[in-house]
């Protein structure tokens, strides 16, 4: 009897503890577009756009540069917060991930704020952590709109040669700072689906491999323990849609070696999500998955999490296409062949200028696809495609019933019904 009542307060602890995060999580998501930075409203901004925004910060934020981009840009750190237990944060290691940006100065602007319901949360995180920002560490990427630093080397490959400014600055702030836990902040691919389903990884998690065999101590098992909160927490809001990333290890990558620094290291990755090219909605899952995080750290609830429910998250899959047509005929030396015809649309720079890009739609890959899925799809049976369909063309087609009429145009990867 006091077996099973102690396994009942047990359950019950962990239910009110559920229940109370997911309660949370509602607030703050119903509440987001009060703290949602405006200046920020697409993802193609620069450094030079968030130097203003981080220079008006109240005085209770402690703002400094801790370095200079190749390129000389300066980098910033962005402190808050007193309490005992460490927190390092960066986003836009890559240039052109700045989904996680944005989302943090929807922190910030959070942060800043009072007398609206939320400041015991407020209380709660800043008087037990200290939070140290770098909201973008490779600036010169920004700036071009490109994943590498101006060396063209990838920064996130960069933790043992530390040939990078920007890598040695950011090796210099974990070993001096030695946080407790660490936030590795990046976009994935729109197109990684969640386990081998049509549905896109709209986030990714993975608690980094410290050693080649993968073992799990007290410091990656927090990683994971975090990460099974939050998996909890955003399955409110994209169900299905979460996945992990494979946890093999990458002797050179920051995040590997972090976790063997000793840092609990969380890398959280934004995909896709259907309708969201700027990724904005994802911006907000963002900061609703920061918050979270940051409570759980700071009351401690994170370690009564079971590691054993973050393999059960699904991991990182390539089965998605921007377009699928299926069972479409195509006319080829007059014979009409079955096949499938994937689709995906790219965003490409206009003259090299990152600021003025167009999309284009291309056919990514064709013949029998039926293993993959479509964010959109259209089922062609009956249906022929007369022209130039192979890999890498425009994808500019009409799709003709058998009388000829045209029943769907493809223009430039987009799908368009024929009235």
């Amino acid at each position: 009897m006091i077996f099973r009542f102690s396994t009942f307060l047990l359950s019950f602890g962990l239910f009110s503890f559920t229940m109370s995060a997911q309660s949370l999580s509602q607030r703050l998501s119903d509440t987001y577009d009060t703290f949602r930075e405006p200046a920020l409203t697409e993802r193609r901004f620069r450094h030079k756009d968030l130097v203003p925004l981080m220079q008006q910060l109240p005085a209770s934020f402690e703002v400094t540069e801790v370095g200079k981009s190749t390129q000389n840009r300066s980098i910033s750190q962005v402190r808050l917060g007193n309490g005992p237990v460490k927190v390092l944060l960066w986003s836009q290691m890559h240039g052109d991930e700045a989904t996680a940006t944005m989302a943090i100065f929807d922190l910030f602007r959070f942060f800043a704020a009072s007398g609206d319901g939320f400041d015991d949360l407020r209380t709660e995180i800043l008087s037990r952590t200290t939070l140290y920002f770098v909201p973008m560490l490779n600036p010169d990427g920004a700036e071009a709109w490109t994943r590498r630093t101006a060396l063209g080397i990838d920064m996130n490959r960069d933790a043992l040669r530390l040939q990078t400014p920007e890598g040695r600055l950011l090796k210099q702030l974990q070993q001096t700072l030695q946080p407790t836990f660490a936030f590795n902040l990046h976009d994935q691919s729109p197109r990684y689906s969640a386990g081998p389903t049509g549905k896109l990884a709209t986030v990714s998690f993975l608690a980094t491999a410290y050693n080649e065999a993968r073992e799990i101590n007290d410091v990656r098992k927090r990683s994971m323990q975090l990460i099974v909160g939050l998996n909890r927490m955003l399955q409110t809001y994209i169900p299905g849609q979460v996945a992990r990333y494979s946890d093999e290890f990458e002797p050179r990558a920051f995040g590997d070696n972090i976790q063997k620094w000793g840092s609990s290291l969380i890398l959280i990755e934004s995909g896709g999500y259907a309708g969201d090219p700027e990724k904005l909605y994802i911006r907000k899952l963002n900061y609703l998955a920061l918050l979270t995080g940051l409570q759980a750290i700071a009351s401690g609830s994170y370690r009564k999490e079971d590691i054993k429910a973050y393999e059960t998250i699904p991991e990182n899959g390539r089965a998605v296409y921007d377009l699928l047509v299926r069972n479409v005929h195509v006319v080829r030396n007059g014979q009409a062949i079955l096949t499938d015809i994937a689709v995906n649309r790219q965003e490409l720079a206009v003259f090299n200028r990152p600021e003025k890009w167009y999309i284009r739609g291309t056919v990514e890959e064709f013949g029998d696809l039926s293993v993959f899925f479509g964010t959109q799809e259209l089922d062609a049976t009956g249906l022929t495609i007369e022209g130039d369909v192979r890999m890498g063309v425009k994808a500019d087609f009409e799709l003709k019933s058998a009388d000829g009429q045209v029943k769907y145009r493809i223009e430039n990867g987009t799908l368009l019904p024929v009235h």
